[in-house]
């Protein structure tokens, strides 16, 4: 039996704190967890959407009781099709996040590799990410390769 499941409505609060230790250990990261309490409806009625275009897997925490101990989360999005993706699904990851007494038990790897399905399984043919040094070692050995990507954010 897997230690990975999908995430439900009741892990929103823990899905929101393993969000933020992943946001606490990006340079720049913003620390602030106010908007938590504005997020959490958000958050479990898209973890309550089986069908939807969102998934989270998560693994409980080993040793804290109704703690998890890590979290892979991420999206299919359409995009118009293009060679090798011509019916233009792609996965997007956003959080992997890992709870630091829980580290280096293969978790985010498990997590990973749900995830990865559940994109097959919807019919995506390209997943992106964006890696931290310290998760990329992970990613290449999943099969994810550099892509020199002029990407530009504006936040509204």
């Amino acid at each position: 039996m897997s230690l990975v499941r999908r995430a439900t409505p009741e892990d929103a609060e823990e899905v929101l704190r393993l969000r933020q230790v992943m946001i606490d250990a990006l340079p720049g990261g913003d620390a602030s967890t106010a908007w938590h309490t504005e997020a959490l409806p958000s958050l479990r009625r898209k973890l309550g959407e089986p069908d939807g275009e969102f998934a989270a897997f998560v693994v409980d925490h080993p040793d804290r009781p109704g703690a998890l101990g890590a979290l892979v989360a991420g999206t299919v999005d359409y995009r118009i099709g293009k060679a090798g993706n011509p019916h233009g699904l792609a996965g997007y990851v956003f959080s992997v996040a890992t709870d630091p007494e829980a580290r280096r038990r293969g978790y985010a790897r498990a997590c990973m590799d749900e995830l990865l399905a559940w994109f097959r399984e919807r019919g995506a043919r390209q997943v992106m990410l964006t890696a931290s040094p310290e998760a990329e070692p992970l990613y290449v050995s999943l099969g994810f390769v550099h892509k020199p990507d002029p990407t530009m954010i504006l936040t509204l």
